[in-house]
């Protein structure tokens, strides 16, 4: 069954910038987990009758205005998420909206399942947002700059100084967060040792070149153009930086009512979208041309894919589910997350295991076949 697209009609303020407002209700999500470890049972779903969800259309929201987003975006142009559901009887049907809409489509009940930045997720995670993470899905999109003729050449230089980023609770705000308390920076509180100041992320360049800021963080495709517009020194890429190097800044999500009345339907769309990303890090032009061609991100073709090499789109579970419960830890010590939350079982709740979904997928252009690891 081919997908219904639902074109939204609000217009993306900028780039992969999120406003997190707003939490829902927690369901027992996290219980069903914890019983089935305990029981021995391996994974989510696995006692569960595919006949109860049998014919369900699954709410998936394919951003637009996100390189970054390539993954979802072709999972949905090239019947991805409609192969894997179809699998379990279910079908898809994609809304198309800004990023920034997320929590917002969540939270109203309009969507069932999303992609995102996953630093992003988890304060209002742990405020009540309703949702789970199912896979990992790339690395590396968030960078950090000073002017070159600031004197800052890297993260130590930072101290008594001011730094831009999308949102005080954005994802890069929390990664360099974790960075500089590992530096033994002050990173919250009248005694901090660095300020973070809100601006919308289309003018983050412009603050720093009117010495508004000392530094920003910005995500991809920003960050490209910004070097190549102006002159700047890379501070920190979470591509390359060896705390987070080997962490995913971006996942696919569910709701826990999803997790817990059609894990088959959750883990199908897991499946879909590691196939999109492994597609996309085999043949990145190609997936460059089809979402501006389809219309979901502007821009220049070859840079568009540049800017997708210039990541890493092999998903994973288990790394996905590692990277959350180490910037769980990490926020938890810095004071960005309740310290009386259990991280394990946090952890388990918005993370769970399920049945039927690899640990990674992987895509051979040359064959046009997938494999799966297990």
């Amino acid at each position: 069954m081919k997908s219904r697209r639902v074109w939204s009609l609000i217009t993306a303020a900028a780039v992969a910038a999120m406003t997190l407002s707003g939490c829902g209700s927690a369901s027992g999500a996290g219980e069903s987990a914890a019983a089935a470890q305990e029981s021995g049972t391996e994974a989510v779903g696995e006692e569960t009758s595919a006949d109860a969800s049998e014919g369900t259309v699954v709410r998936i929201q394919v951003s637009r205005d996100t390189v970054c987003g390539a993954p979802m975006q072709i999972a949905a142009e090239l019947g991805y998420f409609d192969e894997e559901l179809a699998k379990v009887g279910q079908s898809a049907e994609v809304t198309v909206a800004a990023s920034s809409e997320t929590v917002d489509l969540l939270t109203s009940d309009q969507i069932d399942a999303a992609f995102g930045l996953a630093s992003n997720f988890i304060t209002p995670i742990s405020n009540g947002l309703a949702v789970s993470f199912v896979t990992g899905v790339h690395k590396g999109c968030t960078k950090f700059y000073t002017k070159s003729d600031s004197g800052i050449t890297d993260l130590e230089g930072l101290r008594g100084k001011t730094v831009g980023v999308p949102s005080l609770s954005d994802s890069s705000t929390l990664s360099i967060k974790r960075k500089l308390a590992d530096l033994g920076f002050v990173v919250n509180g009248a005694d901090a040792d660095v300020q973070f100041v809100a601006y919308a992320m289309s003018d983050l360049a412009l603050a720093l070149d009117n010495g508004a800021v000392d530094a920003i963080g910005v995500h991809e495709p920003m960050g490209t153009r910004i070097e190549s517009a102006y002159d700047v020194v890379k501070i920190l890429d979470t591509g390359e930086d060896e705390k987070f190097a080997d962490e995913y800044c971006c996942m696919a999500l569910v709701t826990q009512d999803m997790i817990q009345n059609n894990p088959e339907g959750a883990a199908a769309f897991a499946r879909a979208v590691q196939k999109g990303a492994a597609y996309v890090q085999a043949n990145p032009e190609e997936a460059a041309r089809i979402q501006i061609e389809k219309g979901y991100v502007s821009g220049d073709p070859e840079e568009n894919a540049q800017i997708i090499r210039g990541l890493d789109f092999h998903p994973s579970v288990e790394a996905g589910r590692t990277t959350f419960s180490n910037a769980f830890s990490d926020l938890q010590a810095t004071g960005d997350i309740d310290a009386g939350l259990n991280e394990a079982e946090f952890t388990e709740r918005v993370f769970p295991v399920l049945e039927g979904v690899p640990e990674t997928t992987v895509y051979d252009a040359e064959s046009g076949t997938f494999t799966t690891e297990e």
